[in-house]
Protein backbone atom coordinates (compact mmCIF):
# COMPACT_ATOMS: atom_id res chain seq x y z
CA UNK A 1 0.00 0.00 0.00
CA UNK A 2 1.29 3.52 -0.51
CA UNK A 3 2.35 5.56 2.10
CA UNK A 4 0.99 8.94 0.62
CA UNK A 5 -2.30 10.17 1.37
CA UNK A 6 -5.15 9.23 -1.29
CA UNK A 7 -7.92 11.98 -1.14
CA UNK A 8 -9.95 11.55 -3.85
CA UNK A 9 -13.27 12.73 -2.51
CA UNK A 10 -14.70 16.01 -3.30
CA UNK A 11 -16.08 16.65 0.41
CA UNK A 12 -13.08 15.85 1.74
CA UNK A 13 -12.66 17.24 5.04
CA UNK A 14 -9.36 19.46 5.25
CA UNK A 15 -8.88 19.99 8.86
CA UNK A 16 -9.33 15.89 9.44
CA UNK A 17 -6.95 15.41 6.44
CA UNK A 18 -4.44 18.17 7.53
CA UNK A 19 -4.22 16.27 10.88
CA UNK A 20 -3.62 12.98 9.89
CA UNK A 21 -0.72 14.13 7.44
CA UNK A 22 0.18 15.91 10.26
CA UNK A 23 1.00 13.21 12.27
CA UNK A 24 1.84 10.62 10.09
CA UNK A 25 4.77 13.19 8.23
CA UNK A 26 5.77 14.78 11.88
CA UNK A 27 4.19 18.37 11.45
CA UNK A 28 2.50 18.10 14.43
CA UNK A 29 0.89 15.85 17.21
CA UNK A 30 -1.61 16.02 20.34
CA UNK A 31 1.32 16.04 23.18
CA UNK A 32 1.79 13.44 25.86
CA UNK A 33 -0.22 10.63 23.53
CA UNK A 34 1.10 7.29 25.93
CA UNK A 35 -1.02 8.95 28.70
CA UNK A 36 -4.00 9.31 26.87
CA UNK A 37 -3.07 13.16 25.85
CA UNK A 38 -4.15 16.86 27.46
CA UNK A 39 -6.58 18.88 25.27
CA UNK A 40 -4.65 22.44 24.38
CA UNK A 41 -1.29 21.17 23.96
CA UNK A 42 0.56 19.83 20.94
CA UNK A 43 4.12 18.57 20.09
CA UNK A 44 5.45 19.54 16.12
CA UNK A 45 7.78 17.34 14.71
CA UNK A 46 10.75 17.71 12.80
CA UNK A 47 8.69 19.08 9.99
CA UNK A 48 6.41 21.05 11.67
CA UNK A 49 9.55 22.74 13.79
CA UNK A 50 11.00 23.82 10.31
CA UNK A 51 7.91 25.35 9.17
CA UNK A 52 6.69 27.35 11.99
CA UNK A 53 10.70 28.27 12.61
CA UNK A 54 10.25 29.73 8.95
CA UNK A 55 6.87 31.20 9.91
CA UNK A 56 8.34 33.42 13.06
CA UNK A 57 11.42 34.16 10.34
CA UNK A 58 8.68 35.90 7.84
CA UNK A 59 7.79 37.96 10.99
CA UNK A 60 11.04 38.83 11.81
CA UNK A 61 12.10 39.57 8.49
CA UNK A 62 9.29 41.81 7.79
CA UNK A 63 9.67 44.06 11.69
CA UNK A 64 12.91 43.27 12.82
CA UNK A 65 15.41 43.18 9.62
CA UNK A 66 13.49 45.55 7.13
CA UNK A 67 11.43 48.12 9.86
CA UNK A 68 14.31 48.43 12.40
CA UNK A 69 12.23 46.92 15.36
CA UNK A 70 14.16 45.78 18.51
CA UNK A 71 13.39 42.18 19.38
CA UNK A 72 13.28 40.65 22.98
CA UNK A 73 13.30 37.97 24.94
CA UNK A 74 11.68 37.73 28.52
CA UNK A 75 10.36 35.00 31.37
CA UNK A 76 7.06 32.98 30.96
CA UNK A 77 6.13 33.58 34.39
CA UNK A 78 5.75 37.14 35.96
CA UNK A 79 4.23 38.23 39.21
CA UNK A 80 0.58 39.08 39.72
CA UNK A 81 1.73 42.55 40.54
CA UNK A 82 2.05 43.06 36.68
CA UNK A 83 -1.15 41.55 35.72
CA UNK A 84 -3.22 43.41 38.73
CA UNK A 85 -1.80 46.36 37.16
CA UNK A 86 -2.76 45.71 33.64
CA UNK A 87 -6.26 44.43 34.38
CA UNK A 88 -5.46 41.64 33.24
CA UNK A 89 -6.23 39.84 36.43
CA UNK A 90 -10.02 41.72 36.74
CA UNK A 91 -10.37 41.21 32.89
CA UNK A 92 -9.20 38.32 31.61
CA UNK A 93 -12.44 35.95 32.86
CA UNK A 94 -14.71 34.04 30.37
CA UNK A 95 -18.05 32.45 30.88
CA UNK A 96 -17.73 28.86 31.87
CA UNK A 97 -20.84 26.19 32.18
CA UNK A 98 -20.08 23.06 33.70
CA UNK A 99 -22.37 19.55 33.00
CA UNK A 100 -23.86 18.47 35.97
CA UNK A 101 -23.83 15.05 34.72
CA UNK A 102 -20.37 14.42 34.03
CA UNK A 103 -18.78 17.40 34.87
CA UNK A 104 -17.11 18.24 31.87
CA UNK A 105 -16.75 21.94 31.58
CA UNK A 106 -17.35 24.32 28.30
CA UNK A 107 -16.69 27.65 27.73
CA UNK A 108 -20.36 29.62 27.30
CA UNK A 109 -20.06 31.76 24.39
CA UNK A 110 -18.33 29.01 21.82
CA UNK A 111 -21.22 26.46 22.81
CA UNK A 112 -23.86 29.39 22.06
CA UNK A 113 -21.90 30.34 18.49
CA UNK A 114 -21.95 26.15 17.92
CA UNK A 115 -25.88 27.14 17.26
CA UNK A 116 -25.70 30.08 15.54
CA UNK A 117 -25.03 32.65 17.79
CA UNK A 118 -23.08 35.62 16.31
CA UNK A 119 -19.87 36.12 18.35
CA UNK A 120 -21.04 39.90 18.64
CA UNK A 121 -24.19 38.95 20.72
CA UNK A 122 -22.39 36.42 22.89
CA UNK A 123 -19.51 38.70 23.71
CA UNK A 124 -22.12 41.06 25.11
CA UNK A 125 -24.58 39.00 27.22
CA UNK A 126 -24.39 38.89 31.05
CA UNK A 127 -23.98 35.45 32.94
CA UNK A 128 -27.83 35.70 33.13
CA UNK A 129 -28.19 36.32 29.65
CA UNK A 130 -25.85 33.14 28.67
CA UNK A 131 -28.20 30.85 30.85
CA UNK A 132 -31.26 31.96 29.72
CA UNK A 133 -29.62 31.39 26.35
CA UNK A 134 -28.39 28.01 26.65
CA UNK A 135 -32.04 26.79 27.66
CA UNK A 136 -33.93 28.97 24.57
CA UNK A 137 -31.19 27.20 22.36
CA UNK A 138 -31.82 23.72 24.07
CA UNK A 139 -27.72 23.65 24.62
CA UNK A 140 -26.84 20.23 25.97
CA UNK A 141 -23.34 18.68 26.70
CA UNK A 142 -21.64 17.90 23.67
CA UNK A 143 -20.34 14.40 25.08
CA UNK A 144 -23.02 13.29 27.31
CA UNK A 145 -26.31 15.09 26.79
CA UNK A 146 -26.64 16.15 30.14
CA UNK A 147 -27.91 19.53 31.59
CA UNK A 148 -25.68 22.62 32.44
CA UNK A 149 -25.51 24.10 35.80
CA UNK A 150 -25.45 27.90 35.90
CA UNK A 151 -23.02 29.96 34.47
CA UNK A 152 -19.77 31.38 35.88
CA UNK A 153 -16.84 33.59 35.34
CA UNK A 154 -13.32 32.08 34.96
CA UNK A 155 -9.93 33.17 35.15
CA UNK A 156 -8.16 31.83 32.07
CA UNK A 157 -4.47 32.32 33.26
CA UNK A 158 -2.40 29.63 34.84
CA UNK A 159 -1.72 30.54 38.59
CA UNK A 160 1.52 29.64 40.31
CA UNK A 161 3.29 30.36 43.22
CA UNK A 162 7.40 31.99 42.57
CA UNK A 163 9.51 29.81 44.92
CA UNK A 164 8.20 28.51 48.18
CA UNK A 165 6.08 31.01 49.57
CA UNK A 166 2.17 30.37 49.05
CA UNK A 167 1.72 34.59 49.04
CA UNK A 168 4.63 35.07 46.03
CA UNK A 169 1.79 34.55 43.38
CA UNK A 170 2.51 33.98 39.78
CA UNK A 171 1.02 33.83 36.32
CA UNK A 172 1.86 32.18 33.28
CA UNK A 173 1.83 35.12 30.30
CA UNK A 174 -1.72 34.96 28.33
CA UNK A 175 0.64 37.86 25.99
CA UNK A 176 4.16 38.75 25.81
CA UNK A 177 3.18 42.32 25.75
CA UNK A 178 2.95 42.99 29.19
CA UNK A 179 7.07 42.02 29.49
CA UNK A 180 7.74 45.19 26.99
CA UNK A 181 5.84 47.45 28.77
CA UNK A 182 7.90 46.73 32.09
CA UNK A 183 10.90 47.11 30.28
CA UNK A 184 10.04 50.32 28.67
CA UNK A 185 12.13 52.44 30.10
CA UNK A 186 15.26 50.07 29.41
CA UNK A 187 14.31 49.77 25.92
CA UNK A 188 13.65 53.62 25.70
CA UNK A 189 17.55 54.57 26.65
CA UNK A 190 18.32 51.45 23.97
CA UNK A 191 16.31 53.64 21.57
CA UNK A 192 18.79 56.50 22.52
CA UNK A 193 16.10 57.75 23.86
CA UNK A 194 14.28 58.67 20.55
CA UNK A 195 10.15 58.10 19.77
CA UNK A 196 8.74 56.37 17.93
CA UNK A 197 10.43 53.06 18.35
CA UNK A 198 9.12 49.34 18.68
CA UNK A 199 10.10 46.23 20.40
CA UNK A 200 8.64 42.69 19.26
CA UNK A 201 8.84 39.47 21.45
CA UNK A 202 7.96 35.75 20.04
CA UNK A 203 7.30 33.36 22.49
CA UNK A 204 5.81 31.14 24.78
CA UNK A 205 2.08 32.16 25.94
CA UNK A 206 -0.26 30.44 28.21
CA UNK A 207 -4.24 30.33 28.60
CA UNK A 208 -5.97 28.14 30.65
CA UNK A 209 -8.47 27.50 28.41
CA UNK A 210 -11.61 26.02 29.23
CA UNK A 211 -12.89 23.49 26.17
CA UNK A 212 -10.39 23.54 23.71
CA UNK A 213 -11.22 22.02 20.63
CA UNK A 214 -10.27 23.55 17.95
CA UNK A 215 -6.51 21.82 17.23
CA UNK A 216 -3.60 24.36 16.72
CA UNK A 217 -6.36 27.44 16.59
CA UNK A 218 -6.99 27.22 20.27
CA UNK A 219 -4.20 26.04 22.88
CA UNK A 220 -3.18 26.05 25.90
CA UNK A 221 0.48 26.82 25.90
CA UNK A 222 1.09 28.54 22.25
CA UNK A 223 3.58 31.12 21.07
CA UNK A 224 2.31 34.49 20.19
CA UNK A 225 4.41 37.28 18.73
CA UNK A 226 3.46 40.43 20.11
CA UNK A 227 4.81 43.75 18.91
CA UNK A 228 4.50 47.55 21.01
CA UNK A 229 5.19 50.48 19.04
CA UNK A 230 5.46 53.53 20.78
CA UNK A 231 4.94 57.19 19.25
CA UNK A 232 4.28 60.42 20.54
CA UNK A 233 0.84 61.22 20.31
CA UNK A 234 1.14 64.64 19.06
CA UNK A 235 3.46 63.48 16.06
CA UNK A 236 1.43 60.10 14.49
CA UNK A 237 3.41 60.35 11.11
CA UNK A 238 4.36 57.23 10.20
CA UNK A 239 7.73 57.30 7.85
CA UNK A 240 6.63 54.16 6.23
CA UNK A 241 2.84 55.30 4.91
CA UNK A 242 3.60 56.81 1.38
CA UNK A 243 4.91 53.18 0.84
CA UNK A 244 1.83 51.86 1.71
CA UNK A 245 -0.71 54.22 0.53
CA UNK A 246 -2.10 52.20 -2.17
CA UNK A 247 -2.26 48.71 -0.39
CA UNK A 248 -5.96 47.58 -0.02
CA UNK A 249 -6.89 46.60 3.01
CA UNK A 250 -10.77 44.31 2.96
CA UNK A 251 -12.46 45.47 6.28
CA UNK A 252 -15.50 44.39 8.02
CA UNK A 253 -16.98 47.33 9.43
CA UNK A 254 -18.89 47.79 12.63
CA UNK A 255 -21.60 49.47 10.84
CA UNK A 256 -21.94 46.60 8.76
CA UNK A 257 -21.75 43.69 10.88
CA UNK A 258 -24.62 45.51 13.13
CA UNK A 259 -26.92 45.22 10.08
CA UNK A 260 -26.21 40.93 10.31
CA UNK A 261 -24.12 41.71 6.79
CA UNK A 262 -20.40 40.06 6.47
CA UNK A 263 -19.66 42.29 3.21
CA UNK A 264 -15.70 43.69 3.52
CA UNK A 265 -15.00 47.15 2.08
CA UNK A 266 -11.75 47.80 0.30
CA UNK A 267 -10.13 50.64 1.16
CA UNK A 268 -6.79 51.86 0.52
CA UNK A 269 -4.74 52.99 3.29
CA UNK A 270 -5.04 56.52 2.42
CA UNK A 271 -8.58 56.24 2.14
CA UNK A 272 -8.79 54.00 5.48
CA UNK A 273 -7.02 56.82 7.14
CA UNK A 274 -8.63 59.87 5.19
CA UNK A 275 -12.22 58.49 6.47
CA UNK A 276 -11.19 57.86 10.16
CA UNK A 277 -11.69 54.30 9.42
CA UNK A 278 -8.34 53.64 11.32
CA UNK A 279 -7.59 56.27 13.63
CA UNK A 280 -3.53 55.96 13.15
CA UNK A 281 -1.06 56.08 10.82
CA UNK A 282 0.91 53.38 12.30
CA UNK A 283 -1.84 51.28 12.74
CA UNK A 284 -2.80 51.21 9.30
CA UNK A 285 1.21 50.32 8.21
CA UNK A 286 1.26 47.35 10.40
CA UNK A 287 -2.56 46.18 9.02
CA UNK A 288 -1.16 46.37 5.64
CA UNK A 289 2.06 44.54 6.56
CA UNK A 290 -0.20 42.08 7.95
CA UNK A 291 -2.11 41.57 4.96
CA UNK A 292 1.24 41.32 3.10
CA UNK A 293 2.53 38.66 5.56
CA UNK A 294 -0.31 36.60 4.86
CA UNK A 295 -0.11 36.83 1.13
CA UNK A 296 3.35 35.43 1.71
CA UNK A 297 2.39 32.25 3.56
CA UNK A 298 0.18 31.43 0.75
CA UNK A 299 -3.01 33.39 1.93
CA UNK A 300 -4.57 35.51 -1.10
CA UNK A 301 -6.35 38.50 -0.09
CA UNK A 302 -9.64 37.62 -1.34
CA UNK A 303 -9.70 34.86 1.96
CA UNK A 304 -7.97 37.61 4.35
CA UNK A 305 -10.33 40.02 6.29
CA UNK A 306 -10.16 42.94 9.07
CA UNK A 307 -13.07 43.02 11.43
CA UNK A 308 -13.66 46.27 13.45
CA UNK A 309 -14.43 45.18 17.14
CA UNK A 310 -17.44 46.36 18.46
CA UNK A 311 -17.21 48.42 21.48
CA UNK A 312 -17.76 45.78 24.16
CA UNK A 313 -15.72 43.05 21.79
CA UNK A 314 -12.16 45.38 22.13
CA UNK A 315 -10.23 44.36 25.02
CA UNK A 316 -10.09 46.40 27.68
CA UNK A 317 -6.55 48.11 27.12
CA UNK A 318 -8.25 48.86 23.68
CA UNK A 319 -8.94 52.22 22.12
CA UNK A 320 -9.82 50.63 18.36
CA UNK A 321 -9.13 47.26 17.36
CA UNK A 322 -9.64 45.00 14.42
CA UNK A 323 -8.77 41.38 13.83
CA UNK A 324 -7.07 40.10 11.02
CA UNK A 325 -9.13 37.11 10.04
CA UNK A 326 -8.46 34.45 7.43
CA UNK A 327 -11.37 31.80 6.11
CA UNK A 328 -10.54 28.25 6.49
CA UNK A 329 -12.09 24.87 5.57
CA UNK A 330 -13.70 23.45 9.03
CA UNK A 331 -13.84 27.06 11.28
CA UNK A 332 -14.95 29.37 8.93
CA UNK A 333 -13.22 32.89 9.60
CA UNK A 334 -10.69 32.16 12.06
CA UNK A 335 -8.49 35.60 13.91
CA UNK A 336 -4.88 34.94 13.47
CA UNK A 337 -3.62 38.78 14.46
CA UNK A 338 -5.12 41.54 16.25
CA UNK A 339 -4.37 44.99 16.05
CA UNK A 340 -5.45 47.12 19.32
CA UNK A 341 -4.70 51.05 19.44
CA UNK A 342 -3.66 50.59 23.01
CA UNK A 343 -3.08 54.63 23.66
CA UNK A 344 -1.01 55.07 26.89
CA UNK A 345 -3.25 52.45 28.59
CA UNK A 346 -0.76 50.15 29.83
CA UNK A 347 2.49 52.37 30.55
CA UNK A 348 0.04 54.75 32.50
CA UNK A 349 -1.21 51.60 34.42
CA UNK A 350 2.27 50.23 35.33
CA UNK A 351 3.54 53.71 36.31
CA UNK A 352 0.51 54.10 39.10
CA UNK A 353 1.20 51.09 40.38
CA UNK A 354 4.81 50.61 40.51
CA UNK A 355 5.83 54.08 41.20
CA UNK A 356 8.43 54.37 38.68
CA UNK A 357 8.22 57.48 36.02
CA UNK A 358 7.24 55.79 32.77
CA UNK A 359 6.96 59.30 30.97
CA UNK A 360 9.74 60.64 28.80
CA UNK A 361 11.15 64.05 27.74
CA UNK A 362 10.17 66.34 24.85
CA UNK A 363 11.95 69.23 23.95
CA UNK A 364 10.47 72.30 22.53
CA UNK A 365 11.38 73.47 19.26
CA UNK A 366 11.41 76.70 20.58
CA UNK A 367 10.89 77.65 24.73
CA UNK A 368 7.96 79.04 26.02
CA UNK A 369 7.70 81.79 28.48
CA UNK A 370 4.94 81.95 30.86
CA UNK A 371 4.34 84.75 33.20
CA UNK A 372 1.67 83.34 35.95
CA UNK A 373 0.94 84.34 39.40
CA UNK A 374 3.12 82.50 42.64
CA UNK A 375 3.18 82.68 46.17
CA UNK A 376 6.70 83.18 47.56
CA UNK A 377 7.43 82.67 50.90
CA UNK A 378 9.14 85.39 53.11
CA UNK A 379 11.70 83.28 54.67
CA UNK A 380 12.62 86.30 57.20
CA UNK A 381 9.24 85.59 58.67
CA UNK A 382 8.83 81.67 58.21
CA UNK A 383 12.48 80.91 59.89
CA UNK A 384 11.08 82.12 63.12
CA UNK A 385 7.92 80.70 63.30
CA UNK A 386 8.34 77.58 62.16
CA UNK A 387 11.87 76.94 63.29
CA UNK A 388 13.22 73.83 61.56
CA UNK A 389 10.47 72.88 59.60
CA UNK A 390 10.40 75.91 58.05
CA UNK A 391 11.54 74.49 54.58
CA UNK A 392 9.15 71.53 54.64
CA UNK A 393 6.22 73.98 55.35
CA UNK A 394 7.84 76.00 52.11
CA UNK A 395 7.80 72.92 50.18
CA UNK A 396 4.46 72.34 51.14
CA UNK A 397 2.84 75.38 50.08
CA UNK A 398 4.46 75.22 46.87
CA UNK A 399 2.21 72.55 45.81
CA UNK A 400 -1.34 73.95 47.05
CA UNK A 401 -3.00 75.65 43.92
CA UNK A 402 -2.43 79.70 43.75
CA UNK A 403 -6.24 79.70 43.17
CA UNK A 404 -6.94 77.91 46.81
CA UNK A 405 -3.98 80.12 48.80
CA UNK A 406 -5.49 83.52 47.55
CA UNK A 407 -9.23 82.59 48.26
CA UNK A 408 -8.00 80.89 51.48
CA UNK A 409 -6.18 84.17 52.48
CA UNK A 410 -8.87 86.68 51.16
CA UNK A 411 -11.55 84.48 52.84
CA UNK A 412 -9.62 83.58 56.20
CA UNK A 413 -6.18 85.53 56.67
CA UNK A 414 -4.54 82.01 56.17
CA UNK A 415 -3.96 79.07 54.45
CA UNK A 416 -3.48 75.59 55.73
CA UNK A 417 -0.29 73.84 55.43
CA UNK A 418 -0.10 70.22 56.88
CA UNK A 419 -0.53 70.93 60.94
CA UNK A 420 0.74 75.00 60.15
CA UNK A 421 -1.24 78.18 59.50
CA UNK A 422 0.69 80.39 56.91
CA UNK A 423 -0.80 83.81 57.37
CA UNK A 424 -0.72 86.33 54.34
CA UNK A 425 2.08 88.72 55.66
CA UNK A 426 3.83 85.72 55.41
CA UNK A 427 4.24 85.45 51.98
CA UNK A 428 4.22 87.58 49.16
CA UNK A 429 1.73 87.12 45.62
CA UNK A 430 2.36 88.43 42.24
CA UNK A 431 3.66 87.51 38.78
CA UNK A 432 6.69 85.28 38.44
CA UNK A 433 8.10 84.80 34.93
CA UNK A 434 8.72 80.71 33.94
CA UNK A 435 11.05 79.30 30.74
CA UNK A 436 9.64 75.84 29.90
CA UNK A 437 12.10 74.16 27.50
CA UNK A 438 10.07 70.56 27.28
CA UNK A 439 7.42 68.61 28.58
CA UNK A 440 7.12 65.09 30.04
CA UNK A 441 4.30 62.61 28.82
CA UNK A 442 3.56 59.06 28.32
CA UNK A 443 3.76 57.63 24.60
CA UNK A 444 0.69 56.07 22.72
CA UNK A 445 0.77 52.12 21.64
CA UNK A 446 -0.10 50.95 18.59
CA UNK A 447 -0.23 46.69 19.18
CA UNK A 448 0.31 44.32 16.00
CA UNK A 449 -0.29 40.54 17.90
CA UNK A 450 -0.06 37.35 15.79
CA UNK A 451 -1.06 33.94 16.86
CA UNK A 452 2.15 32.07 15.31
CA UNK A 453 0.36 28.41 15.51
CA UNK A 454 -2.54 29.64 13.56
CA UNK A 455 -0.50 31.67 10.92
CA UNK A 456 1.34 27.74 10.88
CA UNK A 457 -2.38 25.87 10.77
CA UNK A 458 -3.36 28.47 8.05
CA UNK A 459 -0.37 28.15 6.18
CA UNK A 460 -0.43 24.42 6.09
CA UNK A 461 -4.20 24.08 4.77
CA UNK A 462 -3.86 26.83 2.07
CA UNK A 463 -0.51 24.69 1.10
CA UNK A 464 -2.34 21.66 1.13
CA UNK A 465 -3.35 20.36 -2.57
CA UNK A 466 -4.69 17.38 -4.40
CA UNK A 467 -3.01 16.23 -7.87
CA UNK A 468 -4.15 13.01 -9.51
CA UNK A 469 -5.56 11.29 -5.81
CA UNK A 470 -1.87 12.51 -4.52
CA UNK A 471 -1.17 15.53 -1.68
CA UNK A 472 0.90 18.16 -2.83
CA UNK A 473 1.82 20.70 -0.14
CA UNK A 474 2.88 23.58 -2.15
CA UNK A 475 4.20 25.99 0.66
CA UNK A 476 5.85 29.30 -0.79
CA UNK A 477 9.21 28.96 -1.05
CA UNK A 478 10.28 31.22 1.99
CA UNK A 479 8.88 28.91 4.22
CA UNK A 480 9.18 25.47 2.65
CA UNK A 481 10.46 23.07 5.88
CA UNK A 482 12.97 21.25 3.03
CA UNK A 483 14.24 23.14 0.35
CA UNK A 484 15.94 20.27 -1.85
CA UNK A 485 15.45 16.54 -1.55
CA UNK A 486 18.56 14.25 -3.02
CA UNK A 487 17.42 11.64 -4.81
CA UNK A 488 20.08 8.83 -6.11
CA UNK A 489 18.30 6.74 -8.82
CA UNK A 490 19.67 3.82 -7.50
CA UNK A 491 21.30 3.22 -4.37
CA UNK A 492 24.19 1.31 -5.30
CA UNK A 493 26.76 1.54 -8.70
CA UNK A 494 28.06 4.88 -6.62
CA UNK A 495 24.90 6.81 -7.11
CA UNK A 496 24.21 6.88 -3.77
CA UNK A 497 27.69 8.25 -3.18
CA UNK A 498 27.02 10.75 -5.97
CA UNK A 499 24.06 11.95 -4.13
CA UNK A 500 25.72 12.09 -0.76
CA UNK A 501 27.94 14.68 -2.25
CA UNK A 502 25.88 16.50 -3.80
CA UNK A 503 23.62 16.76 -0.46
CA UNK A 504 27.08 17.91 1.31
CA UNK A 505 27.89 20.81 -0.87
CA UNK A 506 24.14 21.88 -0.91
CA UNK A 507 24.14 21.77 2.84
CA UNK A 508 27.15 23.58 3.42
CA UNK A 509 25.93 26.27 0.77
CA UNK A 510 23.10 26.94 3.43
CA UNK A 511 20.11 25.05 1.70
CA UNK A 512 17.81 22.47 3.92
CA UNK A 513 17.92 19.38 2.89
CA UNK A 514 16.68 15.58 2.61
CA UNK A 515 18.38 12.37 1.37
CA UNK A 516 16.41 9.91 0.32
CA UNK A 517 17.22 6.44 -1.63
CA UNK A 518 13.92 4.24 -0.19
CA UNK A 519 11.92 2.43 -2.83
CA UNK A 520 11.65 3.56 -6.16
CA UNK A 521 11.66 7.02 -7.46
CA UNK A 522 7.63 7.77 -8.01
CA UNK A 523 7.45 7.13 -4.42
CA UNK A 524 10.06 9.08 -3.16
CA UNK A 525 8.82 11.62 -5.45
CA UNK A 526 5.03 10.95 -3.82
CA UNK A 527 6.73 11.27 -0.14
CA UNK A 528 8.68 14.51 -1.24
CA UNK A 529 5.33 16.14 -2.34
CA UNK A 530 3.29 14.93 1.01
CA UNK A 531 5.91 17.16 2.71
CA UNK A 532 6.33 20.05 1.15
CA UNK A 533 9.97 19.65 -0.38
CA UNK A 534 9.94 22.71 -2.88
CA UNK A 535 13.12 20.95 -5.52
CA UNK A 536 13.90 17.60 -6.07
CA UNK A 537 17.60 16.35 -7.05
CA UNK A 538 17.74 13.31 -8.70
CA UNK A 539 21.53 11.59 -9.42
CA UNK A 540 21.20 8.79 -12.22
CA UNK A 541 23.59 7.34 -14.34
CA UNK A 542 24.00 9.92 -17.27
CA UNK A 543 24.83 11.68 -13.79
CA UNK A 544 28.02 9.90 -13.69
CA UNK A 545 29.00 10.63 -17.31
CA UNK A 546 28.46 14.35 -17.39
CA UNK A 547 27.87 15.43 -14.52
CA UNK A 548 24.57 17.07 -14.62
CA UNK A 549 21.39 15.90 -12.16
CA UNK A 550 17.67 16.10 -13.13
CA UNK A 551 15.39 18.82 -10.96
CA UNK A 552 11.98 18.69 -10.19
CA UNK A 553 9.41 20.76 -9.39
CA UNK A 554 7.05 19.89 -6.80
CA UNK A 555 4.04 21.90 -7.85
CA UNK A 556 4.38 21.16 -11.77
CA UNK A 557 5.96 18.34 -11.82
CA UNK A 558 8.01 19.52 -14.66
CA UNK A 559 11.80 18.72 -14.69
CA UNK A 560 15.08 20.09 -15.99
CA UNK A 561 18.33 19.15 -16.22
CA UNK A 562 21.36 21.47 -15.38
CA UNK A 563 24.83 20.93 -14.36
CA UNK A 564 25.87 19.88 -11.06
CA UNK A 565 28.41 23.54 -10.31
CA UNK A 566 25.89 25.35 -11.52
CA UNK A 567 23.10 24.13 -8.59
CA UNK A 568 24.24 26.32 -5.41
CA UNK A 569 23.81 29.85 -7.47
CA UNK A 570 20.82 28.22 -9.30
CA UNK A 571 19.19 27.36 -5.86
CA UNK A 572 20.16 30.84 -4.46
CA UNK A 573 18.67 32.82 -6.95
CA UNK A 574 15.44 30.42 -7.55
CA UNK A 575 14.60 30.59 -3.90
CA UNK A 576 15.37 34.62 -3.47
CA UNK A 577 12.74 34.68 -6.44
CA UNK A 578 15.12 35.46 -8.44
CA UNK A 579 14.18 33.47 -11.32
CA UNK A 580 11.72 30.56 -12.47
CA UNK A 581 11.77 27.06 -12.18
CA UNK A 582 12.34 26.94 -15.92
CA UNK A 583 15.64 29.21 -15.73
CA UNK A 584 17.22 26.21 -13.65
CA UNK A 585 18.18 24.42 -16.95
CA UNK A 586 17.02 22.68 -20.25
CA UNK A 587 13.25 21.34 -20.00
CA UNK A 588 13.16 17.75 -20.72
CA UNK A 589 9.82 16.01 -19.47
CA UNK A 590 7.03 16.38 -17.11
CA UNK A 591 6.24 13.70 -14.63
Amino acid sequence: MSDEVKCSKPACDKFTAINELAKRRGFFWSSFEIYGGSGGFVTYGPLGTRLKQNVEARLRELFVKKIGIFEMESSVIAPSKVFEASGHVDHFKEPMVECQKCHTRFRADHLLEEKGVSSKEAEKMSLDEVAQAIVTHEIVCPDCKGQFGKPQRYLTMFETTIGPYSGAVGYGRPEAAQNIFVEFNRLFNIAREKLPFGAIQIGHALRNEISPRQGLIRLREFTISDLEFFFDPEDQRCKFISEMANEVLPVLLCDTRLKECEDVTLFTVREALDKKIILCEWQAFFMAMAKRLLVELGVPMERQRFLEKLPWEKAHYSTQSFDQEVLVDRWGWVEVSGHAYRTDYDLLCHMKVSGVDLRVYKEYPVPVEREELAVKPIMAKFGPAYKGDAGKVAAELAKIPIDTVIADMDKDGYVTVGNYKVFKEQVEIGCQKTVERGTRFIPHVVEPSFGCDRLFYVALEYAYNVKDDRVILSFPKCITPIQVGIYPLMGRDGLDTKALEIQKQLTQAGFMTDYDEAGSIGRRYARADEAGVALGVTVDYDTLNDDTVTIRDRDSWQQVRTPIKKLPELLYQYFAGKIDFELLGKIVQNK
